[in-house]
């Protein structure tokens, strides 16, 4: 797709010379570390590039060009809370591409979005990322650039990062749930990741329903009556699912990495957990007797579809009461100081084509060059944020930001979706309270990195500003292909 991109803009990004947004960026003040300088540091080379796999299995077609990192399908990095990872990328695809570190708390100049933030990493390119590791929990990572085809093949890495041993919560199996669906042909090949029916609704679907790269759900066996942590996370570009598990043993107890307090499932409404791509779940299940199975399933099919399938075995544990496992709340995070909170209105809406309420940036201002520069923009426009869309196809624009926010400043956000579609919306560098919401009257107080939001739903969320440019977009990836995209600068 990037290529198909890169030879609609050609005549656009003909004479523009690739500027560096730095810049820009010297607008907002300087990139803060979230770690000190005497951290430990773990020194690590990470590359993207293309292998065949069979996805269909050994009898099946091989499937080309099907995008990881180190070649390895969901790779799952994992180090201890306060390290310092740094990560020396190699990018060996044959498209440009960029990191972004999903959920983690890093400096803005290796948050991974082109142009915002850094310049795209051509093909043989390469680029230093400081991640540091300042909360526990679960995240990820993956492009920032051609995100749909990129993660639509597969380009996605898992990261965990555990606290230190005397805060850790034991358990007797830990089973990692990756949703991600596969585009694919009769001929196990590639079918188009973008198409304007999808991007307009609700996404384009994946043809093969997948656990963890599979189209068979796992199987797991665990010890009778012992305790299993599910970490499970939607890595797909377009599902939403409706997470739940046939058993009332089973608790809530992280919700995007970050601990809560446990809660079981028929404490919400219809006993799930709605879940759109990028959010992630631990979740607490005990295992029943010897013999007899949890199953986990998505509720939002029009069948439910198996997850995967725990299989007690035998144990000498003896059964007791189940009382679900709270996990450490990471005191590191910084909280939003609601009294003393700005609050700022968003609505996120349709829009009929390229749409620009507020004066863009200057054509001369070298982020706007580096957007055209940076071909990390879609090829049509549906979606805008208070009537301002991304740039994409032949809008080569870039939006003012939606607002200048103050370093230190708490902030309020009510985010209105006056669409008819559910939008997952994803603020990078920050991690903020999920305050309330018009539709969810007995949703637990949570914090997180996504926050769902439903057809003419209005949900408020809250969080401490940092310093850098940071985008806040959709994570259903069409749609912020399309304009559903834009960016604090915070000063």
């Amino acid at each position: 797709m990037i290529t198909r991109r890169a030879v609609l803009l050609a005549g656009a990004s003909a004479g523009v010379l690739a500027l560096s947004p730095s810049a820009s960026l010297g607008r907002a003040s300087r990139s803060v570390d979230t770690l000190p300088a005497d951290a430990p540091v773990r020194r690590l080379a990470l590359s993207a590039r293309e292998v065949d796999l069979p996805i269909l299995g050994a009898d099946k077609a091989v499937t080309k060009r099907f995008c990881a990192y180190d070649g390895m399908p969901f790779m799952t990095l994992r180090a201890p809370q306060g390290t310092r990872l740094m990560v020396d990328f190699k990018n060996d695809l044959p498209d440009p591409t960029t990191v972004h570190w999903h959920g983690i708390r890093v400096p803005n100049d290796s948050d991974g979005v082109a142009p915002i933030t850094q310049k795209i990493i051509p093909p043989g390119g390469s680029f230093a990322y400081n991640v540091p590791l300042p909360d526990p929990g679960f995240y990820f990572f993956h492009p920032h650039c051609d995100e749909t085809g990129q993660v639509g093949r597969g380009l996605v890495g898992l990261l965990l990062v555990d606290e230190p041993p005397e805060r850790q919560v034991p358990f007797d199996l830990e089973h990692i749930i990756a949703v991600k669906d596969w585009r694919l042909g009769e001929d196990g090949q590639w079918l188009e990741m973008f198409t304007t029916e999808g991007a307009s609704t609700a996404g384009t679907f994946g043809t093969v329903r997948a656990v963890n790269g599979l189209p068979t759900p796992p199987r797991r066996s665990a010890p009778a009556n012992s305790d299993v942590r599910l970490r499970v996370i939607v890595a797909d570009s377009t599902r939403v699912i409706d997470f739940g598990c046939d058993t009332d043993e089973a608790a809530v107890i992280a919700v995007d990495g970050q601990a809560i307090a446990p809660f079981t499932f028929d404490k919400v409404p219809h006993g799930i957990w709605r879940m759109g791509p990028a959010m992630r779940l631990d979740v607490h299940v005990r295992m029943p007797e010897a013999g007899k199975e949890v199953k986990v399933y998505d509720y939002r099919s029009a069948e439910p579809y198996l997850l995967t399938t725990l299989v007690a075995t035998e144990s000498g544990k003896a059964r007791t009461d189940f009382v679900p496992k709270a996990l450490p709340i990471a005191t590191e995070v910084p909280m939003p100081d609601l009294d003393h909170a700005e609050r700022l209105d968003f609505l996120v809406q349709t829009a009929a084509g390229a749409t620009a309420i507020a004066a863009p940036l200057p054509a001369d201002d070298p982020l706007s060059k580096a957007l055209i520069d940076s071909m990390c923009v879609g090829s049509a426009t549906f979606w805008a944020i208070n009537r301002n869309s991304w740039g994409a196809g032949p809008d080569l624009r870039l939006p003012p930001p939606l607002s200048t926010l103050k370093d230190g400043q708490s902030y309020i956000l009510s985010i209105t979706n006056a669409t008819k579609q559910p939008h997952p919306m994803h603020l990078h560098g920050h991690v903020f309270r999920v305050l309330s919401s018009s539709k969810k009257k007995t949703m637990p107080p949570y914090v997180a990195d996504t926050v769902m939001t439903e057809p003419n739903e209005t949900v408020e969320i809250a969080f401490k500003a940092t310093s850098g440019n940071w985008v806040f977009h959709c994570h259903i990836l069409e749609h912020m292909d399309s304009g559903l995209m834009g960016w604090f600068m915070v000063v």
